[in-house]
């Protein structure tokens, strides 16, 4: 088979299938796995594909299957992620005892918070030292930190978080469908989520349209769990319509 020709059938089923392993990749097309090694790193020098260890990932999936860096995961969809950050600072009250995932969307939504008397918490080093600076009551959960998210994680993390009773609180999702529910790539840091949203009266889920219909790693929460609170979805997306999403107009 020609190159060219293995090289779009692989491309077709990564960006199909938003990832594909070595051994899949061969059993499917019919070639060597280490032809499929070499026609991956081709790919990827050519910038249509992100080649990982045992595989590949799509360029628009990367997000959704592995913790990218907060810096880059900001630098995407930032028009659509400001209006959801804008309309879920709208829901917070002068009585709340807010709850702060981190992540992009949550990070946002830390610079349009304007309510001086609620009390926060949150489990992100980065989002407590901008709340801080802007002299809000923040409450900062210890545990070891992740380098990737900035996220505090681990056994004092969950053991703090069992502590409190929150009456509404704020997360970050890789990936969301109505089957597999709110999904995170990292399993620590999905327990964080899980019981975080266990110690919460009112859950928002704050993600764009991009993770609609994706699948990452370690469910954290059922889809009926939370509101999500999004920017426009597809007309292909499984989740218009349903009760629990806000669709935001950016």
């Amino acid at each position: 088979m020609l190159a060219d020709k293995r090289h779009s059938k692989i491309l077709g089923i990564v960006n199909d299938e938003g990832s594909a392993t070595v051994g899949d990749l061969a059993e499917r097309i019919g070639i060597s796995e280490s032809t499929i090694r070499r026609d991956l790193a081709q790919l990827a020098d050519a910038g249509k594909l992100n080649k990982v260890h045992g595989g590949a990932v799509a360029l628009d999936a990367e997000d959704v299957q592995y913790d990218v860096p907060v810096a880059e995961r900001s630098a995407k969809n930032v028009a659509q992620k400001r209006a959801i950050a804008q309309a879920a600072a709208r829901l917070v009250g002068p009585q709340d005892f807010v709850y702060l995932d981190a992540g992009s969307s949550v990070d946002l939504l830390v610079d349009c918070l304007d309510e001086m008397r609620a009390t926060y918490a949150t489990d992100s080093v980065s989002h407590a030292l901008k709340l801080a600076s802007r002299g809000f009551e923040v409450i900062v959960l210890g545990g070891s930190l992740k380098s990737a998210t900035q996220a505090v994680v681990g056994p004092d993390t969950n053991s703090a978080i069992a502590r409190y009773h929150f009456t509404l609180g704020f997360w970050g999702a890789n990936g969301i469908t109505r089957e597999d529910g709110f999904t995170t790539p990292d399993a620590a840091e999905a327990e964080v989520k899980r019981l975080s949203m266990r110690q919460t009266l009112h859950r928002f889920v704050l993600a764009d349209a991009s993770k609609a219909d994706r699948v990452s790693r370690v469910t954290f929460a059922d889809f009926e769990d939370a509101t999500l609170v999004t920017s426009a979805l597809p007309a292909s997306s499984a989740l218009l319509g349903c009760e629990n999403v806000m669709v935001v107009d950016a």
